[in-house]
C-alpha cells in the first residue's frame, strides 16, 4: 500500500478518534436542568427544530440572504459528496465516465459556491470584522477537498496530492469550526429542548 493510503487511514483515526472525544465531552455533563415549570413537550420542540425551525422561510438571517444561503446548501452537499467519494476512492477512482463527469460537475459548482462565500467573507467589512483564520483555514481546506475530489476522476496522477488534502482536512475537523460535524446536532437538540419545554416550538401554526 502506497504511503498516501497510510497517511489518509492514520488521518481518518485521529479525526474519529476526537469527535469521539468531542461527543463524549457533549453528553458527559447530562441533560440540562431547567428549574421553571414544564409547560409544553420537549419531543415536539426537539422534532421542530430539526424540521420546520430549519426552513429558511422561518429563519430571518437565511431569507434576507437566499443567495448565500443556497450557496451554503450546495456547499455542505459537496462536502458530503466528497467525504462519501473519500471511501469510494480507496477502492476506485475509475467510475463510468458519465457518472464521473457528473460528480465532478457537481463539485466544482459546490467548490466555486465555497470560494465565493470566501470572497464574500473578505470583500465584506462586517463579515471580515466577525471572521477569524479558523474561518479562512476551514474554507479553503474543505474547498481544495472537493476540487480534488472532482479532478482525481480524470487525473489519476493527482492521487497522492488529494490523499494529502484529504488527510490535511481530517486532521483539521476535531480542532476547527469544522467540528460543528458534532456540535451542530448537540445545538439543534438542545434548543428544541429548551423552546419545547417552554411551549414556544413547536410554533401555533404546527401544533
Amino acid at each position: 500500500m502506497e504511503w498516501y493510503y497510510w497517511i489518509a487511514i492514520a488521518s481518518l483515526v485521529i479525526c474519529i478518534t476526537g469527535c469521539i472525544y468531542h461527543f463524549i465531552k457533549l453528553i458527559k455533563p447530562g441533560s440540562p436542568t431547567d428549574y421553571s415549570k414544564k409547560s409544553g413537550s420537549t419531543k415536539s420542540g426537539i422534532i421542530y427544530s430539526f424540521t420546520h425551525a430549519m426552513n429558511p422561510i422561518n429563519k430571518e438571517s437565511a431569507f434576507l440572504n437566499l443567495p448565500t444561503y443556497i450557496s451554503g446548501v450546495i456547499y455542505h452537499l459537496g462536502t458530503f459528496l466528497s467525504i462519501v467519494l473519500f471511501f469510494v476512492f480507496f477502492i476506485t477512482t475509475n467510475l463510468h465516465e458519465l457518472i464521473s463527469l457528473l460528480l465532478a460537475a457537481f463539485l466544482l459548482l459546490s467548490a466555486l459556491c465555497g470560494a465565493v462565500m470566501l470572497i464574500k467573507r473578505i470583500t465584506d467589512k462586517k463579515l471580515r470584522h466577525l471572521s477569524n483564520p479558523d474561518d479562512y483555514i476551514s474554507n479553503i481546506l474543505v474547498t481544495l477537498f472537493q476540487l480534488g475530489s472532482g479532478a482525481v476522476m480524470f487525473i489519476p496522477g493527482l492521487y497522492p496530492v488529494y490523499m494529502v488534502i484529504a488527510s490535511l482536512l481530517l486532521l483539521y475537523i476535531p480542532l476547527g469550526k469544522l467540528k460543528h460535524v458534532i456540535y451542530f446536532f448537540a445545538a439543534r437538540y438542545h434548543i428544541g429542548y429548551y423552546y419545547g419545554w417552554r411551549n414556544v416550538w413547536p410554533t401555533a401554526k404546527f401544533k
